[in-house]
């Protein structure tokens, strides 16, 4: 188990990936920006990519999509299903279902957690992508899984900020 994680989530160093940081954006602040649609756009994947459309039911079963386009035209629309939500705290979600707990067509790629804990005036970030194999952790690593969703969290609190907050 990685130090301060729950102990409902039990790491696996071969299977699991973590970006984790304190952060100066409340936990009810990042929560929102997870959570809103219109409030994730801006801020989830690193430019030059953007989000050109999300879809986010923060409720057991709730939908959670976000479609993903590149510079030169790639497409990513990843549609999953939320497992947990706990406002402010923890949001659990995974490609392996749809929404409704309905079964993926595809094999799915990761689930992931967002747990949030306030920590001073801002936030104690964790957020782990949960692998079926080795090998697909190793792949979303290579990836970039640590740089991508580093300068993804980056964005947001740059949205934070400038937002005067």
């Amino acid at each position: 188990m990685h130090e301060g994680t729950p102990s409902d989530i039990q790491l696996d160093p071969e299977r699991d990936l973590i970006l984790e940081r304190t952060i100066a954006v409340p936990p009810a602040a990042v929560w929102a920006r997870w959570t809103t649609p219109a409030l994730l756009m801006p801020w989830f994947c690193p430019k030059p990519w953007r989000v050109t459309h999300a879809e986010i039911e923060a409720r057991p079963g709730g939908v959670f999509r976000t479609v993903m386009e590149g510079p030169d035209g790639q497409r990513m629309d990843s549609t999953g299903c939320v497992l947990e939500a706990v406002p402010g705290a923890r949001l659990l979600w995974t490609d392996a279902l749809g929404p409704g707990f309905r079964p993926s067509a595809s094999a799915g790629f990761f689930t992931g957690a967002l747990l949030l804990e306030a920590s001073g005036g801002g936030t104690r970030y964790r957020a782990i992508a949960r692998h079926a194999t080795p090998e697909k952790a190793a792949n979303h690593a290579q990836m970039g899984f640590h740089d991508g969703w580093g300068v993804a969290l980056d964005q947001l609190v740059a949205l934070y900020e400038a937002e005067g907050r």
